[in-house]
């Protein structure tokens, strides 16, 4: 990942065994110096777009289907705030029932009720009695109707199926009146891995302007462990002053 090449160095006193000597130092990543770059970032929001990871979609690939450049795939994963690509990446759809399976055990388990989502509902005035896709148990409830004012109130419940007006009675149930769905232990795999797949990318025209400043910003300022503006060095703990 080109990421790692924009990143500066820092001089650490080596933890190797064969070390020649207690002033050896090793040269590596600063990877935390990523921290700067997550700052630049909330302050620029404006420069990006929406995108969504298609199935089979990598980082690379995206960056050479917007910038024309596979090496710029840290790009994408920087703008989307991944920290693990592992567990932050959108899966394909096999590998997503696959790991299911592995977790529930077998395909029977797949099928239990892992949830209940709420579905909409609003009295004949448009006003909300019940916003959507609220998580909730098999016993959740509502208060009906039946003692609302006006007496003429009504609710109406509203699904991708369509709109359907309540009954007007004391209380709405999920087992009763359906005002939640169930939500399978394989549906909620799938659903936890699609809202991964909305991210923002960065506008391709301020691609060059992006990476310039990305390397200012990472770079070192001048104080006593300076050597360059891309290598710094740590305190050599191992020696001690007479």
């Amino acid at each position: 990942m080109g990421y790692f090449r924009e990143l500066p160095d820092i001089a650490y006193q080596s933890p190797l065994l064969h070390k020649n000597s207690s002033t050896d130092f090793v040269v590596i990543k600063n990877i935390f110096r990523r921290s700067k770059l997550f700052d630049y970032l909330k302050d620029n929001v404006t420069l990006f777009n929406k995108f969504v990871i298609g199935d089979g979609d990598r980082p690379d690939t995206i960056a050479e289907s917007l910038y024309g450049d596979a090496s710029l795939d840290y790009v994408i994963v920087l703008v989307a705030g991944i920290t693990n690509i592992n567990n932050e990446w959108p899966l394909q759809d096999y590998e997503v029932y696959e790991i299911a399976l592995d977790k529930y055990g077998s395909e029977e388990k797949l099928t239990d009720i892992h949830h209940y989502e709420t579905f909409e509902i609003k009295d004949h005035m448009g006003r909300q009695i019940l916003p959507p896709n609220l998580i909730v148990d098999e016993d959740f409830k509502i208060d009906g109707s039946s003692s609302k004012f006006p007496p003429e109130l009504r609710y109406t419940l509203i699904s991708e199926s369509g709109n359907l007006q309540l009954d007007d009675k004391d209380e709405f149930t999920v087992k009763v009146d359906n005002i939640a769905h169930a939500v399978t232990n394989l549906e909620y795999e799938y659903i936890k891995n699609e809202s991964k797949r909305k991210i923002d990318v960065l506008s391709s025209k301020y691609i060059n302007t992006f990476v310039n400043d990305l390397r200012d910003v990472v770079r070192y300022e001048k104080s006593s462990n300076y050597i360059t503006s891309s290598l710094i060095t740590t305190e050599n703990t191992n020696v001690v002053n007479p």
